[in-house]
């Protein structure tokens, strides 16, 4: 039971954090582009990750059995990881926090799928009304007249879709490798390689320009990149997908309230009614299997 609490207070943690750096997000491209602000946010995670990693699991790992199997998932995580949270940049240049956020936290509806396509696990008949209800919350949210958000607003989609992955395979890995400091410090150190090289060719990386984003980057870095991805895997250890998801969704309402009050990117009556709705059909999609099992 005390193990249950200790996952479920790291995973209501995670949502705040993930829901507020959305703003520093969106605020850390004045100077540089999605893909170096994502690289530099993720190499600091690392850091931050990097004692407690040597404190805590390095002997541990060091006598463990890490087999190719483990390595090949690290380095899948770490991909999609890293271009889930580049394609979540690339999206808040062309649509609002709330839009952003409010589309990623689709991986709750699409896990289902990714399980099904890689395990063989039975999709519940809850999910089919909930992908229905989270199309019309995502039309009310998406403004058709304007080019440039309906391209932002795809962009965000589909970073959901990576998410599903990371957050399915996630677990698996933790089947195999339960050593969650290492997992947490190896996909920040390994995304921000994957990132930077392609950072070094479709964008100037200026030194200078990183550290006039320093305020966002050492709060996206620490604490959304750091602590909150190793509390998502704390968070896993002891609860199902299913019950986590519910929480990692409210990220999504913690943004665009955070955006609307730090931002001033007021939601109109139609964006709000999407924004319920989504939310809505994503905590219905999980609780539905939750209360039938039980």
């Amino acid at each position: 039971m005390k193990k249950k609490i200790f996952s479920l207070s790291c995973a209501l943690t995670t949502s705040f954090i993930w829901g507020t750096a959305f703003v520093a997000q969106d605020m850390g491209m004045d100077y540089i582009g999605p893909l170096t602000f994502t690289s530099a946010r993720l190499f600091l995670g690392f850091l931050t990750l990097l004692p407690l990693l040597l404190f805590f699991e390095f002997k541990k790992v060091k006598q463990s059995k890490c087999n190719l199997k483990v390595i090949t998932l690290i380095l899948f995580i770490s991909f999609l990881m890293s271009y889930g949270n580049s394609l979540q940049q690339y999206a808040l240049l062309y649509t609002d926090v709330a839009n952003t956020a409010v589309f990623t936290i689709l991986y709750v509806v699409f896990v289902p799928f990714v399980s099904f396509l890689f395990y063989s696990k039975n999709i519940h008949w809850s999910v089919w009304p909930c992908v229905v209800t989270c199309l019309l919350g995502g039309l009310l949210l998406t403004e058709l007249d304007n080019v440039v958000v309906r391209l932002g607003d795809s962009i965000a989609f589909c970073n959901a879709l990576l998410w599903a992955f990371h957050i399915v395979f996630i677990s698996k890995l933790l089947l195999k490798f339960n050593f969650p400091i290492t997992i947490a410090a190896s996909q920040c150190f390994i995304g921000s390689i994957f990132t930077f090289f392609p950072a070094l060719i479709f964008e100037d990386v200026i030194l200078s320009n990183i550290f006039l984003e320093y305020k966002e980057i050492l709060y996206v870095g620490i604490l959304s990149s750091g602590f909150a991805f190793l509390l998502q895997i704390f968070g896993q250890q002891n609860l199902g997908p299913s019950s986590v998801a519910i929480i990692f969704s409210l990220e999504g309402a913690i943004a665009a309230i955070a955006g609307w009050i730090i931002l001033d990117q007021i939601l109109n009556e139609i964006k709000i009614v999407g924004i319920v709705l989504i939310i809505f059909a994503v905590i219905f999609s999980q609780i539905v299997p939750i209360y039938k099992n039980k």
